[in-house]
């Protein structure tokens, strides 16, 4: 059977997601950004919390912990290695090529590094899901707050190199926003103009806009498009190291 994935907001635009193998029951949430929610979504479906998958230390991302472990005292906390000391105790630490499994659920993990030294993704290769964090964001990504620009960009194309079909869920609810931004600086891309629309529908509806996946990302992301001709003409760097360019997105989204 399919992995069941639910994802639902927690405090004002982080999302809980999480995810449950049918076969054995098992049930991992990815990062605890809040424990009231992800408790009150656990025993509406009344699903067993056995991991906690952690992708980085920021407090929105990991406070909800304690509270999940006074619940579920068994609940195993996985989370980076180079991030420990920060998270506080972890019962697995994982980096690059590890594997964890919930149930017979099994992700291979990534290390993306750039938000944060230790940053990493989940990738349920099975599945073809994608838990990327703050990382990678619907026509976006996160801010590069302990590592310089390329450092964050070796990492997103990291992620763009996983199979076109593959579905990403992100930290944040922040398409509307990076859709405006994107439109910036690939005011030309029909494929973005369209997406920007859907996305300003959705909100309006009250609709979440994720999951997303890495073929609409490549195809409408700014920040995984920067060798792009048109957005580095657009620019004023035209034929420049795709990670200046890079560089250049962030620092004008970082004004935006």
């Amino acid at each position: 059977m399919a992995a069941h994935i639910h994802q639902f907001l927690c405090l004002k635009d982080n999302f809980g997601v999480l995810v449950h193998d049918p076969s054995t029951r098992a049930t991992a949430a990815v990062d605890a950004p809040e424990a009231a929610p992800i408790l009150a979504a656990l025993a509406a479906r009344k699903w067993e919390l056995t991991d906690i998958l952690i992708t980085h230390h920021h407090y929105d991302h990991v406070q909800g912990i304690a509270g999940l472990k006074t619940k579920f005292p068994r609940a195993r906390v996985i989370g980076p290695a180079k991030e420990a000391a920060k998270i506080g105790p972890l019962d697995i630490a994982v980096g690059e090529d590890d594997h964890v499994k919930t149930g017979m659920l099994e992700a291979k993990v990534i290390e993306v590094p750039g938000h944060t030294s230790g940053h990493v993704a989940y990738w349920f290769t099975r599945e073809d899901i994608l838990f990327a964090g703050d990382t990678l964001f619907a026509m976006g990504c996160g801010r590069g707050f302990e590592e310089p620009p390329a450092v964050l960009y070796h990492s997103l194309m990291k992620l763009a190199a996983l199979p076109g079909e593959t579905q990403v869920y992100c930290g944040h609810e922040y398409s509307l926003a990076n859709a405006r931004f994107a439109l910036t600086v690939d005011p030309s891309n029909a494929l973005l103009k369209a997406r920007a629309g859907e996305v300003a529908r959705q909100r309006e509806a009250g609709e979440f806009t994720l999951p997303t996946t890495i073929a609409i990302e490549l195809a409408t992301n700014p920040f995984l498009r920067a060798d792009d001709p048109a957005i580095q003409a657009g620019l004023g760097m035209a034929g420049a190291d795709p990670a200046a360019v890079f560089t250049e997105l962030r620092e004008r989204k970082n004004r935006f």
